[in-house]
């Protein structure tokens, strides 16, 4: 991924509350993949649910076009928060 001066670091945390939508998740991720530079992503059975933390590099229109097609997913909670420069 080529850095430029409108890139910015940032964190995506996504709660996915349906497991069947991992996949559609995942396909999202895939598409975006050249966004994310780290990627862990855990289980919480006690909690019925799997949590999902990235780090992304990228301008803010491309984390927000990836964010607001995870948004759309019902049973799927994005939320991001990028660094101002």
């Amino acid at each position: 991924m080529e850095t430029t001066i409108d890139n910015r670091l940032g964190v995506v945390g996504i709660i996915i509350e349906n497991n069947e939508k991992s996949e559609e998740v995942n396909k999202i991720l895939h598409t975006h993949a050249n966004l994310i530079v780290g990627r862990i992503g855990i289980p919480y059975p006690q909690r019925g649910v799997c949590v999902i933390s990235l780090i992304v590099d990228g301008t803010s229109d491309q984390v927000s076009a990836m964010t607001g097609k995870l948004g759309k997913i019902e049973g799927i909670q994005v939320k991001s928060a990028l660094a101002r420069s």
